[in-house]
């Protein structure tokens, strides 16, 4: 078997990822898309909005620490099937929400739900994948987030056309279904029935520390101790808030400053995730084929995380503009380039760590990821909010913009920084 190929039950497993992440996208999204309903029943504002999305960061962010340790110890397998029971019985629960408190305490079950959304399937792909595959594959993965934000701007005003309530119960059942597939159709490679000998030995082909696996999890203090864990850490913290702007409060952004009515399928925002999915899988193809052409893995990741980082800048241009599809340009290419650059970020954490720390590293870093969200979406709000009152809320997401031009950058540097090299952490 050619070692560029992915053998039949490697595609089986990055299809139930690609699905579940698509499942989470959607789940999280509604709030965004029926945001003008939920403001008429519950009388919310733009910081009330943020706050609620920053409370639900805040779950996700315990969340994310969790499942890196509940995953590391029990298992993808199980995992990931607590994980989306828990996500989509919360997702379903904002539909019994009568008041602001009861939406939040679902917005905070659901947080915690889709946290082990990315440590299981970062980790599924250690265990499937080689290193020079990983990040081809995570983008392949990840891309379902960007399937999942496609559909939810045409799904979610069809179902929001029956009540608000409506769409939250429809798509928050999806992850039943996907669960049984997962529970299925997955094993780890070695109780895989049918698996060959030369599809193992190409999964395992890397040289690394296979004498620990079924060890016991490094704890978190010993991985606090490296720099490799600060750099993912960083990286996450100063990136992941851009994205969830980009997921909670276009959908706002379009209807205040184009009028998009938001009760119908929103094109802009369909356009805008489209291109998302071409930079996830680009994002893991183009690391991928500089390994391929002799670079060392972290110049590879590097190169092309630099790149990426550079593509979101134009975004900051978006206030010279009046035309909405020249806006929506700009969008599209720095939402493209958060998705390539999340592909090679995550696949860093598999690049640094031995397979039995990356749950953990990746609940780490996501948990990073969300604080900064814990930051990021109430301080939107009430930027919002300010220039809203005095008479120019375009100017308060321009600002934002700026923000998120720069984040890339800061975050490469800091990154190069704590590991210049990349150099892979020995444990033990």
């Amino acid at each position: 078997m050619p070692t560029s190929s992915i053998g039949r039950f490697r595609w089986t497993v990055v299809a139930l990822l690609f699905f579940a992440t698509s499942i989470n996208y959607i789940d999280r999204q509604v709030i965004g898309l029926v945001k003008p309903a939920l403001t008429k029943e519950f009388g919310w504002d733009e910081t009330t909005f943020g706050t609620i999305n920053g409370i639900f960061q805040f779950f996700y962010a315990f969340g994310l620490l969790a499942f890196g340790r509940i995953v590391d110890r029990v298992g993808t397998k199980v995992g990931y099937t607590i994980s989306i029971i828990i996500w989509s019985l919360f997702a379903m629960a904002h539909a019994l929400a009568k008041s602001t408190f009861g939406f939040t305490v679902a917005r905070s079950g659901l947080g915690v739900g889709e946290a082990g959304n990315f440590p299981s399937a970062i980790k599924s792909v250690a265990e499937w994948f080689p290193k020079k595959e990983r990040a081809f594959a995570t983008g392949i993965f990840n891309s379902g987030a960007n399937i999942g934000a496609v559909v939810a701007p045409i799904l979610v005003p069809i179902l929001a056309a029956y009540g608000w309530r409506v769409a939250f119960l429809i798509t928050g059942s999806l992850g039943f279904i996907w669960l049984i597939f997962w529970l299925w159709k997955y094993e780890i490679p070695s109780r895989k029935k049918g698996l060959s000998r030369e599809e193992y030995e190409h999964i395992h082909s890397d040289v690394e520390d296979q004498a620990v696996a079924g060890a016991k999890p490094v704890s978190w203090g010993k991985l606090l101790k490296v720099r490799q864990t600060w750099a993912f850490v960083f990286g996450k913290f100063l990136t992941d808030p851009i994205w969830w702007f980009f997921l909670f409060w276009l959908p706002g952004y379009f209807s205040d400053t184009f009028n998009l009515n938001l009760s119908k399928p929103g094109w802009p925002l369909v356009i805008v995730y489209s291109c998302t999915t071409v930079g996830s899988i680009g994002g893991g193809y183009l690391s991928g084929y500089l390994i391929k052409k002799g670079y060392p893995v972290y110049k590879a990741r590097k190169r092309a995380m630099l790149f990426f980082a550079i593509c979101v800048l134009p975004v900051i241009t978006a206030r010279y503009f009046n035309d909405m599809w020249v806006i929506v340009a700009l969008i599209s290419l720095a939402a493209a380039a958060h998705q390539a650059w999340s592909a090679n970020i995550f696949t860093t954490a598999s690049d640094m760590f031995p397979k039995r720390a990356v749950s953990s590293v990746t609940g780490i870093g996501g948990m990073a990821g969300s604080v900064g969200g814990i930051i990021f979406q109430p301080l939107v709000g009430k930027i919002l909010d300010y220039f809203s009152h005095a008479g120019n809320k375009t100017l308060g997401y321009n600002i934002i913009f700026l923000i998120c031009g720069l984040a890339y950058l800061v975050a490469w540097v800091v990154m190069h920084f704590f590991a210049p090299k990349m150099t892979r952490v020995q444990l033990d």
